[in-house]
């Protein structure tokens, strides 16, 4: 039996009558439809038209929201040596070395939203794939986690980096921000998203590319988005 619609998400649904809107005119609606008692956080998905089946058509990267996602992620560092004194003073919320892969492996432990590693440390790091890698915490050279310079890393993350992978479905969804924000501050992070997106078009992707951009909220509905947002975003 299909599980009944609270009367709050047909509500926000049926307001929601245009084909598309205008960036600024979705920030505006998921903010005035609004009705969870907590602070939602907003989400950008965009169907892509590439096939991810194929390498040369993956599109994957990373970009730092001007605004931030309205909360620190917690960063784990796996260094060795200076490397670890200069993660702690980066603002890293746990560093170590191989006790700290044996600490994951053993017990599971992912209590961090990012986790950075340098390459001297990875032919370790390499054996926590099956507990990082459905989690899309393992560390990965594409985008900056694997790196000698540790510090530049943990403070990207910290002021707001966010990644942005292609699934299989040809979908990426990626968070812009919370829906307190101010509305200039969500239009920005959401166009520097597209923008990014919108700049990682693989050479061998045929046809359209932006089939479609969507806007919604952790409890809110989907608000269509005018294909111009990503053109425009694009050219900046």
């Amino acid at each position: 039996m299909a599980r009944k619609e609270s009367k709050n998400i047909v509500k926000a649904r049926a307001a929601v009558t245009k084909p598309a809107y205008a960036l600024s005119e979705a920030v505006g609606l998921l903010k005035q439809i609004k009705y969870a008692k907590f602070d939602e956080t907003v989400d950008l998905t965009m169907r892509l038209g590439v096939d991810t089946r194929h390498a040369d058509q993956m599109v994957r990267g990373t970009v730092v929201l001007p605004h931030g996602l309205g909360k620190t992620k917690i960063v784990a560092v796996i260094a060795s040596g200076d490397r670890q004194k200069e993660a702690t003073e980066a603002g890293a919320d746990f560093v170590g070395g191989e006790e700290m892969v044996e600490k994951i492996q053993k017990e599971n432990w992912t209590a961090f939203d990012a986790l950075i590693a340098t390459p001297d440390m990875m032919k370790v790091v390499g054996r926590l794939g099956k507990v990082l890698g459905p989690k899309g915490l393992m560390p990965n050279p594409k985008t900056g986690t694997v790196t000698l310079d540790v510090a530049s890393a943990v403070k990207e993350i910290k002021a707001g980096k966010v990644e942005f992978r292609a699934d299989k479905t040809s979908l990426v969804h990626v968070p812009v921000g919370k829906l307190s924000f101010d509305p200039q501050k969500l239009i920005e992070n959401t166009t520097t998203v597209i923008g990014a997106i919108v700049r990682s078009k693989p050479s061998a992707a045929k046809g359209k590319y932006i089939k479609s951009v969507t806007l919604s909220s952790t409890m809110g509905p989907g608000v269509p988005l005018d294909s111009a947002v990503a053109d425009a975003a694009g050219k900046h």
